[in-house]
């Protein structure tokens, strides 16, 4: 028997006796999202879906109309399903408080609808990622502020994290705390999502790099050195290959799939990087560390940091275990290269 998505959901809720079933209904409402968010994506061009909607997000950025559509169908389809309190999407300027729980809802979710958005008139890869959280007291989150205090956790207590992505299969891929990472693509004969990535790994070290190189001027010296150090290796092995879509489901996608490592560094322009913390990058990083990699901000461990804003950014550096910790390597070599140096024009002062 082919395992679907929502087999594999409650073969899942069965390990747990105590589970009530509220983060599989959850699930489900986030499954029939995604496949309208497919259809929609699909239907694009003949549905005349195409172009900017005339409208920015909170992050300053124009809105296309898949955009709003996409935004519109995730919140519909998760708060139907009564089991949220608290939702944050990317193009939201506040956090959302779900009124219709009647505060029994113990789950938080935040998600960015359609990443990738400004590839989607070139048919380019596009994608869905969310972040599932456990609210401790949600009778007492009534107001905006007070759901915004609700989820600013870390990512390492996420209970659950995935992302779709819109291409030449719709694939959905999803991690649950401590468990594998497993992916399902959409079968559109029937439907429904089937296991066909069950388990997946990301090698220990790949080959491919994937950055936006236009930003190279801008790089801090760690993130320089190590394109460098790929580009033209000193022990005159192959160099590394370059691919970069500029869709972060897509790029990381193929780095969990084929190893290597998928960065969006800060750089002079964007001193924070570019990409949310809530929901795109602790998403990300959950799956690639369930799946043995690694996720790092150059410094520090993504899941570790807690989140001071729901549109929050940071740099990113995620992929293969032994090509990220290059990356720290190089990071932790610059701290104590400047902690040097302040000590010198300490001791001269």
């Amino acid at each position: 028997h082919e395992t679907t998505f929502t087999r594999y959901i409650l073969a899942s809720q069965k390990a747990y006796p105590e589970a009530q079933g509220d983060l599989t209904l959850l699930l489900a409402g986030v499954q029939i999202a995604c496949k309208i968010i497919e259809s929609c994506v699909r239907r694009a061009g003949v549905a005349q879906l195409y172009g900017l909607a005339g409208s920015g997000n909170v992050q300053g950025e124009d809105q296309k109309k898949l955009d709003i559509i996409a935004n519109d169908v995730f919140k519909e389809n998760v708060e139907t399903t009564q089991k949220v309190c608290v939702m944050v999407s990317e193009e939201e300027d506040l956090a959302i408080v779900c009124d219709k729980t009647f505060g029994t809802a113990k789950y938080a979710i935040a998600f960015d609808p359609l990443d990738g958005s400004s590839n989607i008139d070139a048919n380019v890869s596009i994608g869905t990622i969310f972040a599932i959280y456990k609210i401790q007291d949600p009778a007492s989150v009534t107001t905006p502020e007070q759901a915004k205090a609700a989820i600013l956790q870390p990512g390492r207590d996420m209970i659950c994290a995935g992302y779709a992505m819109y291409g030449s299969a719709t694939n959905l891929v999803i991690s649950f705390q401590n468990e594998g990472v497993h992916g399902f693509t959409l079968d559109n004969t029937v439907g429904e999502f089937l296991l066909t990535h069950p388990n997946i790994r990301i090698p220990a070290e790949g080959k491919i790099y994937s950055v936006n190189e236009g930003n190279a001027s801008n790089w801090d010296a760690a993130t320089s050195k190590y394109v460098e150090m790929v580009k033209y290796p000193s022990d005159g092995s192959k160099p590394y290959s370059a691919r970069y879509i500029g869709s972060m489901v897509a790029d990381v996608h193929r780095t969990l799939l084929y190893g290597g490592i998928f960065m969006y560094p800060a750089d002079k322009k964007n001193a924070s990087g570019k990409l949310r913390l809530l929901y795109e990058a602790a998403p990300m990083a959950f799956i690639m560390e369930n799946a043995g990699g690694g996720a790092i901000t150059g410094p520090e461990r993504i899941l570790d940091i807690i989140p001071s804003n729901i549109h929050g950014r940071v740099p990113v550096y995620m992929g293969s275990i032994n090509n990220v910790k290059i990356v720290q390597k190089l990071y932790s070599s610059r701290a104590s290269s400047e902690k040097a140096v302040e000590a010198k024009e300490l001791a001269h002062v």
